[in-house]
């Protein structure tokens, strides 16, 4: 994504700092507050944070009037811009510069901690930002390449084949057969062969002849000639003749 240099954001604004004049620094170990007259500030106003592009500038502005009193271009954060003095978190020293090439280190600080807190998330926040946009433009330049335009031109239809759907009857779902029609034989069973009653007791033959001459209580009459298949009418067999007397279930007889 391009930058807009000519547009500038606002990052942080405190209505009240102070500015300090601060001695050259005698050695390579850092800044002290304490050096400096810090009851005596040599100017107090507005400062605020903005930025344009990649770069941010703190603006030291009359509380009143809005006047510049001073202002400090910041390309990078930690760097020489801005830097911390070793004996407090509330106060900077920062690096100021006219516009015509001239510059010079001030002090500046915060009466509120949570103040100088703001300050420092502000810029760091910022530059935060400046790094990843410079990473994705790196990956973007690394791996060129035409981009994918998925969107629909003008007029552009696309079709969609749903399959061979088949139409329901008008008349809707078959009804079932009415009437009372016998049940298949389960599986495995014989045709013609007999259905088991319940209890596990034994089925009644169909009859192939008249139920009467079961039922016969004339004189007695030689046995009948054992029929084939005589392991199935066997127990039918040994039941009529000791108990002939007992009338057949209807319910346990299939005739034909």
């Amino acid at each position: 994504m391009a930058e807009d240099d000519s547009y500038e954001s606002m990052l942080c604004v405190k209505p009240k700092v102070h500015v300090y004049g601060i001695p050259p620094r005698a050695s390579n170990r850092g800044y002290r507050a304490a050096d400096w007259k810090l009851d005596e500030p040599a100017w107090s106003g507005r400062m605020k944070i903005t930025a344009k592009g990649k770069m941010a500038f703190i603006k030291l502005e009359d509380t009143n009037t809005g006047e510049l009193f001073a202002q400090a271009p910041v390309s990078q954060y930690p760097g020489s811009v801005v830097e911390s003095v070793t004996d407090s978190s509330r106060y900077f020293v920062i690096r100021i510069e006219d516009g015509n090439g001239r510059h010079a280190f001030i002090g500046l600080g915060f009466a509120d901690r949570g103040d100088s807190f703001d300050f420092n998330v502000a810029l760091q926040d910022h530059f935060k930002w400046v790094k990843q946009e410079s990473e994705f433009a790196k990956q973007a330049s690394e791996c060129p390449g035409p981009k994918l335009d998925l969107s629909f031109k003008e007029g552009q239809t696309i079709k969609i084949n749903i399959g061979n759907i088949k139409k329901k009857d008008a008349g809707g779902a078959k009804a079932r057969p009415a009437g009372g029609g016998l049940l298949p034989p389960p599986p495995g069973a014989k045709a013609g062969g007999l259905i088991p009653p319940p209890g596990g007791q034994q089925t009644v033959p169909v009859a192939q002849t008249n139920a009467a001459a079961f039922l016969d209580f004339g004189p007695p009459v030689p046995a009948a000639q054992p029929q084939p298949n005589t392991d199935m009418w066997g127990d039918f067999t040994s039941a009529a003749s000791t108990s002939s007397q007992d009338p057949v279930k209807p319910g346990w007889v299939q005739f034909s």
